[in-house]
């Protein structure tokens, strides 16, 4: 069993396809406590920066009300349905490194997500938070496809 799973979820659609696997396996009792982890990147506005002092507690302020209530609408229907599960958000502007140094730091076993299905130069261009995650994670990846989500 693995007792501590980590679940990044981005806010789409497509990464919540991962929480029907999740769902399974604690009710399989392959894995225990779930983490939702969002990152929350904050973009400085380059553009409008000349003299003037940006306030980041302004930009940080809002998108993590929302990363919150996203958060708390997952845990909620999650915990509805039995599934023992925490979140938390995080700002971090490369979420695969963030993701990867969470699941370190916290002592998960297992890390559960979805991936955009990108292939070829597609992926090469576009790079994939999903490929980081495997390709260096401290634990082992499940990685749900898309086409996993669809009947």
């Amino acid at each position: 069993m693995y007792k501590k799973c980590l679940v990044p979820l981005d806010g789409s659609e497509l990464a919540e396809c991962a929480l029907n696997h999740v769902k399974n396996l604690v009710k399989e009792k392959t894995i225990g406590e779930v983490t939702i982890l969002n990152v929350v990147k904050v973009d400085i506005p380059w553009t409008q920066v000349d003299e003037r002092v940006i306030d980041l507690e302004a930009l940080r302020k809002p998108l993590f009300a929302a990363a919150r209530k996203y958060l708390a609408d997952v845990e909620s229907r999650l915990s509805s349905e039995g599934i023992p599960v925490k979140t938390e958000a995080i700002e971090g502007n490369r979420p695969g490194e963030t993701i990867i140094d969470y699941a370190r730091e916290k002592g998960m076993a297992m890390i559960v997500m979805a991936t955009h299905g990108h292939t070829g130069f597609k992926k090469l261009l576009l790079g994939s938070v999903a490929s980081r995650v495997l390709h260096e994670s401290p634990v082992p990846v499940l990685l749900v496809r898309p086409e996993s989500c669809h009947p």
